[in-house]
């Protein structure tokens, strides 16, 4: 095998592996040592399964040379460090051109006609324009050759084999596989072919859904079944409801939902789910529990709740209940069985599919086609396969998801601007920037690289966002005057829902594009006043994404174009995109928690957590 990076040997990378390995095997075996030393006296938690912990966090750290060889057969691991990325000529580089485009302004840049046709790039009917971004043509050929010493398209093109690259977790990372069509090729995981796989559910997924809207699977009363109720949380239910909003005032959606209404439960908070059942009839409720592994803690919470108050609302056989009544997006067979839901209302996807990744598997499909019907969800799934192909083939230079995700890296690594504004001008996208918040900060929020070794510098963006105009008068003050911080504006040729006001000479659609177009100048060009509090400093970099409609087919596009872009991000970075060990203790300490209260004792709790469980307790 070659060097890597030009200086990395095999038998250095095998010792580094070793030696990591070693590292992480001593602190399981300190972690079990603390917990047999002193089982009671952890200030975590009363009885806190250090062990269980420990050996998580092991496993999550444990790596060798023959099990990164396996992951990228084709790929030079590039460590972090002096041999690592950010100390190849190609990082410097960039950071060189940084500190250039930092002292040139926006205002200036814009001028010059050449540059801003050079940094626009429009593909699949999506038109990027990058133009406000602090760049210019020779800065991004160099963001492109750090991409590519990175190994991006090796990474990607791993990606699309279904080569095990979600490496801490063991797996493939495959979302792509659940928008390919029948006629596509064979793609390759866990033994089997998953075009085929994923087809035959989406199959059985529309065969049960159009049951379910003519009438012919009903509940147990014999009441067609009008309302879902749809249980998840995290990605089980932010990007199904960012669709499901996006595609209410979609003409055809808006006619195939007529007489039906689709509603999520997500937090565990009991006031979440009074809410959404105040005023529904549980005769005509199907409900939908989305959980892998059917043991998400908040979900099955919730799921015990839904199944209590529709066996004693509803006068019928409880076992007869659940049947008709409850379906699943799961991979336990034995645990939906269990609580009593039929096997051929099971939908299964792969475990290659990370929760944020999966609103095109089941997850998000099953609940949107029982309200919108089987065909746009069909066209939802090609719009995102078109821009899987355009990422797999595109060269870098014009690879939408590739530029996207350079820029948001560069920004927040290279200028130091570590969040992101999300700024759909459309209403039907309210949600989006939630949705983007899990699958961009779950994913990239990291603080160490593949192997294990802390990074020397910061990954990951902080994201929010809001539709405008209403973020214009909510957060907006701060990115003009305040700080920096980079915007990604979405907008949209037509509207969904068009108005035009007699006697006015722009429709409604055309006052909201207004704003689309004249808040990226303002933010770039700025305004000189003698009055300071007046004056507009500008220099702040966007970038524009401008689609056609919000469709079917457009969502599917957006929601790829992102996916990859925080894929695109973490391969640069040398981090883990596809693993989320952040959000596991916090889990870990609720359950001991929880044995704390059901024991009405606070011992074992440092003093500041003892005290608030104490007050708790008096209620």
């Amino acid at each position: 095998m070659a060097a890597r990076n030009g200086s990395i040997t095999d038998d250095a990378v095998k010792a580094i592996g070793e030696a990591v390995k070693s590292v992480s095997d001593a602190a399981g075996a300190a972690i079990e040592a603390v917990s047999d030393a002193v089982p009671e006296a952890t200030p975590l938690a009363p009885s806190l399964d250090t062990t269980a912990l420990g050996n998580s966090l092991k496993d999550a750290a444990t790596y060798s040379s023959e099990t990164l060889e396996a992951s990228f057969p084709e790929t030079a691991k590039l460590l972090n460090g002096p041999s690592g990325i950010a100390g190849t000529a190609e990082w410097k580089a960039v950071a060189q051109a940084a500190t250039q485009q930092k002292a040139k302004h926006l205002r200036d840049q814009l001028e010059d006609a050449e540059r801003c046709a050079s940094l626009r790039v429009e593909a699949e009917g999506v038109l990027m324009d990058f133009a406000r971004q602090k760049v210019d043509q020779e800065t991004m050929s160099k963001l492109v050759a750090l991409a590519r010493k990175a190994n991006v398209e090796g990474k990607r093109d791993a990606m699309f084999r279904g080569d095990v690259i979600n490496e801490t977790e063991k797996r493939s990372v495959f979302h792509a596989a659940l928008r390919a069509p029948k006629t596509a090729a064979p793609m390759i995981a866990n033994g089997e072919d998953q075009v085929k796989f994923v087809n035959s559910v989406l199959d059985k997924i529309e065969d049960f859904t159009q049951r379910v809207r003519s009438g012919k699977w009903v509940g147990a009363t014999g009441k067609k079944l009008t309302t879902v109720l749809a249980i998840g949380i995290g990605g089980s239910y932010l990007g199904p409801e960012f669709l499901y909003e996006a595609l209410r005032a979609d003409a055809s959606c808006k006619k195939a939902a007529e007489g039906r209404t689709l509603k999520f439960v997500a937090n565990v908070d009991p006031v979440d789910f009074a809410r959404q059942v105040d005023g529904v009839d549980a005769s005509s409720t199907l409900v939908v529990v989305v959980s892998k592994s059917f043991t998400t803690a908040e979900t099955i919470m919730n799921a015990k709740t839904v199944k209590d108050w529709l066996t004693s609302s509803i006068k019928a056989d409880a076992t007869k209940v659940v049947r008709q009544h409850v379906a699943a997006v799961s991979t336990q067979m034995q645990l939906t069985a269990d609580f009593g839901i039929a096997p051929e209302n099971v939908f299964a996807f792969g475990d290659y599919v990370g929760g944020r990744f999966s609103v095109h598997s089941p997850v998000g499909v099953l609940p949107l086609a029982l309200q919108y019907g089987m065909a746009p969800l069909r066209e939802f799934l090609a719009g995102a396969h078109a821009m899987d192909l355009h990422f797999k083939s595109a060269p870098l230079e014009k690879n939408l998801p590739v530029l996207l995700g350079l820029l948001g890296l560069y920004n927040s690594t290279f200028l130091g601007y570590n969040c992101k504004a999300i700024l759909p001008y459309a209403q039907a996208l309210l949600r989006f920037a939630a949705h983007v918040q899990q699958l961009d900060m779950e994913s990239n929020g990291k603080r160490v690289a593949m192997d294990g070794s802390t990074l020397s510098f910061e990954a990951g963006e902080i994201c929010f966002g809001e539709p405008g105009t209403n973020g214009q008068h909510s957060f907006y003050q701060l990115m003009h005057q305040g700080r920096v911080v980079p915007a990604e504006f979405i907008g949209f040729k037509k509207s969904q829902a068009p108005v035009t006001l007699a006697g006015n000479a722009l429709s409604n659609h055309d006052e909201l594009m207004c704003n689309f177009f004249a808040q990226p100048d303002a933010l770039a060009v700025g305004k000189v006043s003698e009055d300071p509090h007046k004056a507009f400093p500008g220099d702040r970099p966007s970038l524009s994404l401008l689609f056609d409609a919000v469709t079917p087919r457009s969502m599917g596009l957006l929601l790829a174009l992102y996916e990859h872009r925080v894929a695109v991000q973490g391969w640069v970075w040398g981090i883990n995109s596809f693993d989320q060990w952040g959000v596991q203790l916090g889990k870990v300490l609720a359950k001991e928690v929880g044995k704390g209260l059901v024991a009405k004792s606070t011992q074992g709790f440092n003093a500041s957590t003892a005290v608030l469980i104490a007050a708790y307790m008096e209620q």
